[in-house]
């Protein structure tokens, strides 16, 4: 099995919370990303919007595109979803020129994620009803996105109308294959799902995977009648591979066990400040590390 290890540069800096890491530039991310470890790294708000110029500077560090966020609509689009279609078209012309792995596709019709003064517990929720109609209209999306040469990985992420375990379960249920799985522990850990039993139902549908994780007191301390997801990430929510309270021996080797291959993108929304992203970077490498081997991935080098 293969395995390739990526960084998101989300590490860096936030673009949700522009004061956190605004000042560091785009190169400092791509050349302390490459000096821990890792081969690739996803998008971010700092990232050129061309093939052009983006190309260049992911060639000066050796680095690979893995994959990237999109602000996807589609739960409140037309059902000819022309709008959605032109408005992803530039992002899927720069993924399919650089070979990324897939779309990063994150809901955020009605999304709270990036709004301070919104607790949690008033994110956006769907019934299965209306999880059935969204998944029909998402499932065309993604095999538009397919068809252009770039796979849908759905994100689900907290402070969206995707965010708990039942939410993914009702949505894998009511999409089609075009719709793949972005898995992300750390998420639906604070989400209150069991992840390993997320890998169990949907391992076949799981194209890509964040690995990131929590700090277990942060957030069972979190009000979520009061505070809001940037407020959780401000206060130390999540956290790199290896310095947090998921076991990620035990969900690569789950996904080992579904025969996941691909990239492995160590992803943690923190202060710069307070953790220091080159030397977090260094201690999720050195954790996904140990795990992949133990679980028999064979890790992929830079291309020369």
């Amino acid at each position: 099995m293969r395995a390739k290890l990526g960084i998101a540069p989300i590490a860096w800096s936030n673009d949700d919370l522009p004061e956190l890491g605004g000042d560091t530039s785009l190169q400092t991310c791509l050349r302390e990303s490459r000096e821990a470890g890792f081969t690739g790294v996803e998008t971010g708000g700092k990232f050129p919007k061309s093939a052009a110029e983006l190309r260049p500077e992911l060639e000066t560090f050796g680095l690979e595109l893995a994959s990237g966020w999109y602000s996807g609509t589609v739960l409140d689009a037309p059902d000819d979803l022309a709008e959605e279609k032109d408005k992803v078209a530039s992002q899927l012309e720069l993924f399919r020129s650089l070979g990324a792995a897939c779309l990063a596709y994150g809901e955020t019709a009605g999304t709270i994620q990036n709004k301070r003064n919104a607790p949690l517990a008033t994110r956006r929720r769907l019934s299965e009803d209306e999880i059935k109609v969204y998944g029909r209209r998402l499932t065309r999306f993604a095999e538009h996105c397919a068809d252009a040469g770039v796979p849908l990985g759905f994100h689900h992420h907290m402070a969206t109308a995707i965010e708990t375990e039942q939410d993914l379960d009702w949505l894998m249920k009511h999409t089609g294959e075009a719709v793949g799985l972005l898995f992300d522990a750390g998420h639906m850990r604070f989400a209150g799902g069991d992840v390993l039993r997320v890998i169990d139902k949907h391992g076949s549908r799981i194209i890509h995977v964040h690995a990131k994780d929590v700090r277990g007191p942060v957030i069972e301390g979190l009000d979520r009648n009061r505070q809001s997801f940037l407020d959780a990430v401000l206060e130390g929510a999540f956290t790199v591979p290896g310095d947090g309270a998921i076991d990620f021996a035990a969900v690569i080797q789950r996904l080992a066990d579904v025969g996941y291959e691909g990239w492995f993108v160590v992803e943690a929304e923190q202060d710069p400040a307070k953790a220091p992203p080159a030397e977090y970077a260094k201690i999720g490498y050195r954790a996904l590390t140990a795990a992949l081997t133990k679980a028999g991935y064979r890790i992929e080098e830079a291309p020369v």
